[in-house]
């Protein structure tokens, strides 16, 4: 297939994301533009809340097998068991000040590593891996 040459002006803080990408990926830059050009843009993080935008930018520099530990990740039975247990207290109105700010921790843990897991998924799928379904993802040691 004939090949064309195109200059085109990126502004700086995409033309970083494809670089961060390309590092990550091992690839040149040009075949991960290439590959933007035929399967869109990198997932964006700029839609997720403020407070975790910073650690998902990070993520865009992450090697794969990094990325693939993530979304193999589960949270520990003891901390779901803790939050359901204070979820319930509140529903009845019985939580204490320390239980309640402990609830908002365990929420904000929980959010972090839903969206975590879910934005290294969209990472993967973008570099071209195939993603089993959520239930076939097994857990590392």
């Amino acid at each position: 297939m004939p090949v064309q040459d195109v200059t085109i002006h990126l502004p700086e803080a995409l033309y970083l994301r494809f670089r961060q990408a390309a590092e990550a990926m091992q690839q040149p830059l040009e075949d991960v533009l290439l590959h933007a050009a035929q399967v869109g843009s990198p997932p964006s993080w700029e839609d997720a809340p403020a407070e975790f935008q910073a650690d998902l930018a990070a993520m865009d520099r992450l090697p794969d097998n990094m990325l693939w530990r993530i979304a193999r990740n589960h949270q520990l039975d003891a901390d779901m068991t803790r939050y359901q247990e204070l979820l319930d207290k509140n529903a009845d109105g019985a939580l204490s000040d320390v239980e309640r700010a402990e609830l908002t921790n365990l929420r904000k843990a929980a959010d972090r590593f839903l969206i975590r897991k879910a934005y290294a998924v969209d990472l993967l799928r973008w570099r071209g891996h195939t993603i089993p379904p959520a239930h076939q993802l097994t857990p590392l040691p």
